[in-house]
Parts: structure tokens; C-alpha cells; sequence
């Protein structure tokens, strides 16, 4: 064999292998495309229900061991952005977001004290996910100033949050989940083609903290 026919027979196998590339990544987009609209249809109609609903939130507590009043779900809300893969427009990520409050009357004011490391790292990380403002002060010994405890002071909201962020060269689709059961962050990542009806109907269930088997 030439070595131009030996050239030949490099570049028809590169060739191949391109192609082959190029038609599992547009099959791996078109997946991925049809999981995130069905995952926003459903959300977008699901906000709608729980608008009205307003279901019962999860039962919260930041120090483990005083609780927030009952707490329900409202102002339920949904967006998506797109962006451009490959000169294509396609699904950034989606987005739902709702509000945690008391079932009657407005957010408490309230505060916890704690003295211990592990209790102040606990409550701290979930002031961190409820995404809760507050304020902290420090409570010192009057005469020899040395530091007795951290309070912490809040209102009772917050609020929780599903964010699906595709991956359309793997043909998978993450999810996070924010504050549904409780103060933490649940992180789910399922293949495009598992994005069904039932997927996410576990995920609603999931939301309003029934028995879920999404996570």
C-alpha cells in the first residue's frame, strides 16, 4: 500500500469515528432537550396546583430541638434559561423556588443560644441552607469576658428550592433539591431517558414532604 492510500485509510477511519461521535452526541442532546421540557411542563403546571393548595410545609427546627411553628408552602414560582451548545440553543437549567412561612399569622421572631462546637456548626449550616437571615451575637461573661455562647437571632421563614441542571453530552440530568423534608440539600443525578411523569411525581411528592422514593 501507498503511503498515500495508507493516509487514505487514516483519514476515512477518523472520518468514522467523528461521525459516530457526532451521532451519539446529538442523540445524547435530543434526549437530554426532551427530558428538560417535559421537567419544566410538569413543574410549571405543578406550581399552578400548589398555589392554590398551599400545602403543609416540613416541620423545621434550627437547633434540633426548639420547633418552628406549622409552617406552610406558597408563592410558587418557575423559570428556565437556554443557552447555545454547539451554535444550538438549549436548556441551561430550570428552576422552582417557593416560600416556607407559619400557617397563620406572619414569621416569628425567635433566637437559639448554643455553647458547643458541633451544636454551633449544625446550627449554623442550616441557617446556611434555609438561606435564613439572622443576626449573631456573641454572649460573654460579664466580669472575665470570656465567651459563654453564640445566640442566634431569626424569623421563622425560609424557603426551598428545586434547581435541574442538564448535561447534554452525558445525557443526564441533575437535580437539587433545597429545604423539602427539612433544613438539607437532597442531590439526585438520573439518566435523560428516566426523566418521566413518574420521576417526577416522586419529585412532588418529595416537595411536599410526602413519602417520596425520588431521593
Amino acid at each position: 500500500m501507498s503511503f498515500l492510500n495508507q493516509l487514505k485509510s487514516q483519514a476515512t477511519a477518523l472520518q468514522r469515528e467523528q461521525n459516530i461521535q457526532q451521532h451519539d452526541l446529538a442523540r445524547a442532546k435530543e434526549q437530554t432537550e426532551a427530558a428538560c421540557k417535559l421537567a419544566w411542563y410538569y413543574l410549571d403546571d405543578l406550581a399552578k396546583q400548589l398555589n392554590v393548595i398551599s400545602p403543609p410545609g416540613p416541620v423545621l427546627s434550627v437547633d434540633g430541638k426548639v420547633k418552628w411553628p406549622t409552617m406552610r408552602l406558597s408563592g410558587f414560582r418557575v423559570d428556565a434559561r437556554k443557552k447555545l451548545l454547539r451554535s444550538q440553543e438549549v436548556y441551561d437549567y430550570i428552576g422552582m423556588w417557593w416560600r416556607i412561612v407559619p400557617e397563620t399569622g406572619k414569621p416569628l421572631a425567635t433566637d437559639v443560644t448554643v455553647n458547643f462546637p458541633p451544636d454551633l456548626e449544625r446550627v449554623e449550616m442550616r441557617l446556611s441552607q434555609g438561606q435564613i437571615k439572622h443576626e449573631r451575637k456573641e454572649i460573654r461573661h460579664p466580669e472575665k469576658n470570656t465567651l459563654l455562647a453564640i445566640k442566634f437571632e431569626f424569623e421563622t421563614e425560609t424557603r426551598g428550592t428545586v434547581t435541574i441542571t442538564p448535561d447534554h453530552d452525558k445525557a443526564e440530568v441533575a437535580f437539587r433539591v433545597t429545604n423539602a423534608r427539612g433544613f438539607e440539600v437532597v442531590n439526585v443525578t438520573r439518566k435523560a431517558t428516566e426523566v418521566k411523569t413518574e420521576l417526577m411525581d416522586e419529585l412532588a411528592k418529595l416537595i411536599v414532604a410526602q413519602p417520596s422514593r425520588f431521593a
